[in-house]
């Protein structure tokens, strides 16, 4: 008898075993121009890991405590940089998932929540070394050798002032007076124009803010933000992108008003239910995935000036971040309610130097991931294996030491790409401005 029980409490385990495993439903797979996207359909969430191979190319994907659908036959053939996908189920109880690739690619992966037709996902975006990756609006109007668009926006403004400090200092103000540096500063730069949300004290709503940069047709929208809690100890920067429950809602929302809905410049006006589900899904992945990687390029540079609360992009359901098909980040330019940073974040030197790091993001990750129409691209196309440097010809007035602020690499970077002795420089001289340097 006892030993009929622990058959059967053993057969017992085993079964909630077998039902607390992840299981792969599907495996879908496509391309488009230098881009090939593989999404692994989920019966719940799961950590993962991915890496890749040399010698033959290929990318690995680890599923902890997963196996593949018995009702799921047959994997789908390879396209685009995919020549044939493969899976098996490792002794540590893994589910490997393997890409076989016709060429090196760059690889990323993410997680993202059900939505009203797909449960929890893996999405894997493969690009072709080399190619750009930054998302592509269907019908945008584009004119070739356009500038990119930056949306700034400062967040709150008029009746919301938004955090308060021990000092009385008021966060609208503060994101106001570092979001027109910034805008100063793109409109600067060569190939890039900026859009500022809200120019004065004025409040706008956060749906709005949104349509503005929609309207405009923005690259990339950027919302300024001081930081705030009860303890004043805490310090430092933080980037969010949008989290993918919050991307889900939007979602859910689009397709609830789609008589009047757009994404990707693409009408959802007589789209039937799935496909119109199937396109804000795709716009949001892709918008998703750029916003991390430009996020993370601005955390990284915003690192070099200061302490950050975060090295890591972080996600948050924020509303302001929630376009379905522009990359959109928040930046939280440090914590209005430690007295320190309260006191930095009221200094005009201290809001260029956000400035200048904010930009020095936004720019090495265009100049690494350019819009094909742009003019940044038309001049990379022009210069080979340049997207790891800028061009600056000096000007009356600029010294080595200013150049490198506004860059926000040091001094020593620029000599030492340019192979300079000293600091003297001359009106009309070219140099080549490092982006990637101590990354």
């Amino acid at each position: 008898m006892i030993e009929r029980i622990g058959l059967l409490l053993g057969l017992m385990a085993l079964a909630l075993a077998a039902e607390a495993r992840t299981t792969v439903e599907n495996v879908r797979i496509w391309s488009e121009d230098e881009r090939t996207r593989v999404v692994l359909d989920l019966d719940r969430a799961v950590a993962h890991n991915i890496f890749t191979l040399r010698g033959p190319d290929r990318i690995v994907i680890d599923l902890k405590d997963s196996r593949m659908s018995q009702a799921l036959k047959s994997l789908p053939a390879g396209t685009g940089s995919v020549r044939s996908i493969r899976s098996g189920v490792r002794a540590n109880g893994q589910l490997r998932v393997v890409l076989d690739l016709r060429q090196a690619v760059r690889s990323r992966s993410f997680t993202t929540g059900p939505n009203e037709r797909y449960g929890d996902r893996i999405v894997i975006d493969l690009h072709r070394s080399g190619a750009p990756k930054t998302v592509k609006r269907a019908a945008d109007a584009r004119v070739a050798g356009r500038d990119i668009v930056i949306a700034i926006d400062p967040g709150h403004g008029g009746r919301d002032p938004g955090a308060i400090g021990k000092g009385r200092t008021q966060e609208k103000h503060v994101v106001l007076a570092i979001s027109k540096a910034l805008a100063e500063r793109v409109n600067a730069e060569p190939g890039m124009k900026a859009i500022l949300i809200r120019d004065r004290d004025v409040y706008v709503d956060h749906r709005q803010r949104m349509e503005i940069a929609r309207r405009q047709k923005a690259d990339l929208f950027v919302s300024v933000h001081a930081d705030a809690v009860e303890d004043r100890r805490p310090r430092g920067a933080s980037v969010y992108a949008l989290s993918l429950r919050g991307a889900s809602d939007e979602a859910a929302r689009q397709l609830a008003h789609r008589e009047n809905a757009q994404v990707g410049g693409v009408s959802l006006q007589h789209k039937d239910h799935g496909l119109a589900s199937v396109l804000i899904d795709l716009s949001q992945n892709a918008a998703l995935s750029a916003s991390l990687d430009v996020g993370q390029s601005v955390i990284d540079e915003l690192a070099r000036i200061g302490r950050v609360h975060r090295s890591k992009v972080q996600q948050a359901g924020f509303l302001v971040l929630k376009a379905p098909d522009t990359p959109s980040i928040l930046v939280e330019t440090g914590f209005i309610s430690n007295p320190t940073e309260e006191k930095n974040l009221r200094s005009a030197a201290h809001q260029a130097k956000v400035a200048n790091a904010v930009l020095a993001g936004i720019r090495r990750y265009f100049y690494q991931n350019p819009p094909p129409d742009t003019r940044i691209a038309l001049e990379l196309r022009q210069r080979p294996g340049s997207g790891t440097e800028v061009r600056h010809v000096i000007a009356r007035g600029d010294t080595l030491s200013e150049i490198a602020e506004r860059y926000n690499v040091s001094a020593r970077d620029i000599r030492r790409a340019n192979n300079l002795t000293n600091d003297r420089i001359v009106i009309g001289q070219t140099l080549s401005i490092p982006l990637l340097v101590g990354r």
